[in-house]
Parts: structure tokens; C-alpha cells; sequence
């Protein structure tokens, strides 16, 4: 497997997303099985954030200050995916809005990978090289262990506290 924190990040996009399309694939009556879907949706985009926020963008903004207002855009962004998870964790199926709260995650979510992926990842890849991509990746793997699982975890609550008041 390869420690490349790009490598790692695309892999993570791709599992998100196929989330997002089994979510979307489910059909308005299959509460239960949008029930699990968002579920995982949860951990994963926690996870996700997570090692994001605390390992990859400090580090790039550090490097890279070329890419500060890129890297501001993402906390924001991830504050906003944040936000709708810690309210998603407390709805049911059920719920009314549940559905549309998913799907404006589900776009939200998308367009920060897409920007990532086709604008972000290409000037980072160029700025830092492959050994510092490769650091980078193993200290992210390294956090992904302890990473938060849920949204209600006192270390994703400090993630989302720290987006707003910093």
C-alpha cells in the first residue's frame, strides 16, 4: 500500500463516493438501508476530515504558503460537512429532512473533492515531492488509528469548535 498523501486522500474520495452513490442508488423507501449508508457516511467523512485537519493541511500550509487561501477554503469546507454530520448523527431515517440533509452533503462533499482532486492535489504533488508526500502519508496513516469515528467524539467536537473559533 502506498504512503503517498495524495494517494491516500483519492483512495479515501473514492470509498466516500461510492458511499454517496450507494446512498443515492437506494431508492426513497429503503430507510433502513439509508439509515446504515449515512452511518458509514459519517465515520468515514470523520475520519476523513480528521487526518485532513490535523495532518495534511497544517503541514502544506507550512511548506506551501501559495496555497494558504486553498487550504483556508478547505477548514471552511470541511466546517460546513462537519456541521451537517453532527446533525445527521441525531436524526433518524425517519426524519423529514433526513434525505435532503444527506443530499446537500453528499454536494457539498463532492465539489470539495473534485476542487482537491483536479486544482488542489495537482499543486501540492509539484510543491512538495515525493518523500515529503510519503512522510506525510505515514503520519497520516498513524492518525487515521486514533482517529474519531463518529461526529459526537470529543476529538472530531474539537475539530468542528476549532474551525469557528480560529
Amino acid at each position: 500500500m502506498s504512503t503517498d498523501a495524495i494517494v491516500l486522500l483519492k483512495d479515501d474520495h473514492k470509498e466516500i463516493r461510492k458511499v454517496f452513490k450507494d446512498f443515492e442508488d437506494a431508492g426513497e423507501n429503503a430507510k433502513a438501508t439509508q439509515g446504515r449508508l449515512v452511518d458509514k457516511m459519517l465515520e468515514l467523512l470523520t475520519v476523513h476530515t480528521y487526518i485532513e485537519n490535523e495532518v495534511m493541511y497544517p503541514r502544506v500550509r507550512e511548506l506551501l504558503p501559495d496555497v494558504e487561501d486553498d487550504v483556508l477554503e478547505s477548514y471552511e469546507e470541511h466546517h460546513v460537512a462537519d456541521v451537517l454530520c453532527m446533525e445527521l448523527a441525531a436524526m433518524s431515517p425517519d426524519d423529514e429532512r433526513f434525505v435532503a440533509k444527506t443530499t446537500v452533503l453528499i454536494e457539498s462533499v463532492r465539489h470539495h473533492m473534485d476542487e482537491e482532486e483536479q486544482e488542489w492535489f495537482p499543486q501540492v504533488r509539484e510543491g512538495l515531492g515525493r518523500k515529503q508526500l510519503q512522510e506525510l502519508g505515514a503520519q497520516m496513516l498513524e492518525a487515521k488509528e486514533k482517529a474519531p469515528r463518529r461526529p459526537s467524539q470529543p476529538s472530531a467536537l474539537k475539530k468542528a469548535v476549532d474551525a469557528i473559533i480560529s
